[in-house]
C-alpha cells in the first residue's frame, strides 16, 4: 500500500540519505551489475519526470542521445492512476529502464515501487538548482561510477558554476568531490548533462550533451534522479 508516509522519503535528504533509500530503508540495493543491453543495443528506455521537466532541457538532453531519440517521456505525480500504472509496467517483465528527475516525494514513491518489483538501481541524485548556479549529491553502483565524472567535465566545459559530491558504492575510489566557478551563462545545462549522461550510461559514447541557451523558465529548486533497471 503506498502510504503518505512515504512520500517524505527523500525530503532534504543528504549523502547518507541517499544511502539509506538504496539500501536500508527501501530495502533496495544498488546493482553492482554492467548495465543490461537489448540486441540493438541499451535496453529500451522510459523517462519519468515531473510535469514541469517534461519539456526541459533534461529530456532534450536524454532525446539527444543517440540511443534515445525516441524515448518514452511519462509525465508522473503522486495520482493513484499513474502510480498503479508505473506499478503494473514494472511487473511486466518487460527488460527497460527508467530514468527519472522528479520531485523528491514523488522520486521516493518511485523507488519503492521498483523496490517491490525487484527492480536494480544504478544512480541516485539530488540536484539543486538556482540561477547561476548549481549543487548535486550523487550516489552511484559500480556500473555508473563514470557517470557523476562526466557531468563535471560536461558542466566545466560549458562554464556552469557547479559542486559535485559522489559517493561511489562497490569502489574503492575515493569521493568524487568538486566545485567551479561560473564562467559564462547556463542555467538549464545541467539538466541537459545529466539527461544525456544517464541517456548513454554503459555504453561506449563519449559525446556531449546539445548546450542549452539561457531559458525565461530555468529549471529551479530541488529534484531526484535516477536511472533503474528493470
Amino acid at each position: 500500500m503506498i502510504t503518505v508516509e512515504r512520500r517524505s522519503l527523500l525530503k532534504g535528504m543528504a549523502l547518507g540519505g541517499l544511502a539509506g533509500v538504496a539500501i536500508s530503508s527501501s530495502g533496495l540495493s544498488l546493482a553492482n551489475t554492467v548495465l543490461g543491453r537489448s540486441a540493438q543495443g541499451l535496453a529500451p528506455t522510459l523517462a519519468v519526470v515531473s510535469a514541469d521537466v517534461a519539456g526541459s532541457a533534461f529530456v532534450h538532453g536524454l532525446q539527444a542521445s543517440p540511443f534515445n531519440p525516441r524515448v518514452q517521456v511519462m509525465p508522473a505525480n503522486l495520482e493513484l492512476e499513474v502510480l498503479l500504472g508505473l506499478q503494473q509496467r514494472l511487473a511486466g517483465g518487460q527488460h527497460q529502464r527508467l530514468i527519472g528527475l522528479l520531485d523528491d516525494a514523488s522520486a521516493a514513491l518511485i523507488v519503492d515501487l521498483a523496490r517491490s518489483a525487484g527492480a536494480r538501481v544504478q544512480w541516485l541524485g539530488q540536484h539543486s538548482a538556482n540561477p547561476g548556479r548549481c549543487a548535486h549529491r550523487l550516489l552511484s553502483a559500480q556500473a555508473a561510477h563514470g557517470c557523476a565524472l562526466q557531468l563535471s567535465q560536461q558542466l566545466h566545459a560549458c562554464g556552469q558554476d557547479f559542486s559535485l559530491h559522489e559517493q561511489r558504492l562497490h569502489s574503492r575510489a575515493p569521493t568524487l568531490q568538486l566545485t567551479t566557478a561560473s564562467r559564462a551563462p547556463g542555467d538549464d545545462q545541467w539538466a541537459a548533462t545529466l539527461g544525456y549522461a544517464l541517456a548513454v550510461l554503459g555504453s561506449s559514447d563519449t559525446g556531449r550533451a546539445p548546450l542549452i541557451a539561457r531559458r525565461p523558465a530555468a529549471l529551479t529548486g530541488t529534484y531526484v534522479s535516477f536511472l533503474i533497471e528493470v
